[in-house]
């Protein structure tokens, strides 16, 4: 099923490729932003990930989506991994983890029980490996979850191509119970 926008012919100046689109489409829904961190062959890696969610409760899973073509990506196989969600304040962490680094982006490391994690995020997840799933041009991988924790603090969003600030309601579900 083609969408109105790609139904300019090639020769166009309207026309853009069906790929473009999906992906402005998929831009739409706001995410939060994330840096996954693991320790691989003496080397401490880490990338930025808004492709994050939750799987269980239990047994406690998250799920990162990674492409094939990052440089990391089959160095994480089998690795344990710490899932950092960025604070708003954090845009330059992220940015250094998506290869455009800065000093302002320089990493605090902390030594986490399973992976390596950074200091300061708005909360963490330090995962082992539970298992990794074809997804196309990306891998979901699945860690289970064994230490975690988190800090009041807007988060850093990411909605149609741009860093954005989510908010932090003044209540959380923590009220609740």
């Amino acid at each position: 099923m083609m969408s109105r926008e790609t139904s300019f012919s090639p020769g166009s100046s309207l026309y853009r490729p069906p790929a473009q689109f999906f992906r402005g489409c998929l831009g739409r829904f706001a995410t939060g932003v994330a840096v996954v961190t693991f320790d691989a062959a003496a080397k401490r890696h880490g990338l930025t990930v808004n492709s994050f969610t939750a799987v269980s409760m239990d047994p406690p899973l998250v799920l990162v989506s990674i492409q094939r073509t990052v440089k990391s990506h089959d160095l994480l196989a089998g690795r344990p991994f710490a899932v950092n969600v960025l604070g708003a304040e954090q845009e330059a962490l992220a940015m250094n983890f998506a290869g455009r680094p800065t000093p302002e982006g320089a990493p605090t490391w902390v030594e986490g029980g399973h992976a390596p994690r950074l200091g300061g995020v708005l909360s963490w997840f330090d995962c082992t490996p539970w298992a990794a799933y074809d997804g196309g041009d990306h891998t979901l991988f699945l860690g289970e979850v064994r230490e975690f924790d988190y800090r009041s603090g807007d988060a850093l969003g990411f909605v149609n191509g741009q860093f954005s600030t989510i908010h932090e309601s003044a209540q959380g579900h923590e009220s609740l119970f």
